[in-house]
């Protein structure tokens, strides 16, 4: 294997990571803590919740061009749902479609074709949608370690690497 699809992997297993672990916080939410807001500001913990499932199906409509509209549709397809065993196994299923895309493209493909969210004025090319895809869970999911945290649950560091 090339060092190109060695990073391509790399970033995988990372992202891995980030979903494995996040998905091991929100399996310590009660329900009474669904409509937790830090501030006014901010989004509720359910808000959250569901945003940071739906990131890898969300960047992936982004990554293939799909309109606003269609990628809107995905982002609010978990709306009113609190279930822990449905919401996790939308974040699993997310990412084995993220997954089998990112793995799908070939060498040049994946450094050279370039894509351009409905948001944007340019492309980037997908080995850098899948950084943004990375470094995006990796965000919300320490937001949802920091709810938690405030929600007065017994957090450490090391449990989001494990």
């Amino acid at each position: 294997m090339n060092g190109t699809m060695q990073i391509r992997d790399h970033l995988l297993d990372e992202l891995e990571t980030g979903v494995r672990t996040g998905a091991s916080l929100i399996r310590l939410i009660r329900p009474e803590e669904w409509a937790y807001r830090p501030q006014e500001n901010m989004r509720s913990l359910v808000e959250l919740v569901h945003h940071w499932i739906q990131i890898t199906a969300s960047d992936l409509a982004i990554m293939q061009e799909k309109s606003e509209s269609e990628v809107g549709t995905i982002e609010n397809s978990l709306s009113g749902i609190e279930d822990i065993e449905q919401l996790e196994a939308t974040l699993w299923r997310n990412f084995e479609t993220y997954k089998a895309y990112i793995v799908s493209l070939s060498e040049e493909d994946l450094l050279n074709r370039s894509t351009k969210a409905f948001y944007m004025e340019h492309g980037h090319v997908q080995v850098k949608w899948q950084i943004e895809t990375v470094t995006h869970v990796f965000h919300h999911r320490s937001q949802l370690y920091n709810y938690l945290k405030q929600q007065g649950h017994e957090l450490n560091f090391f449990m989001l690497y494990a």
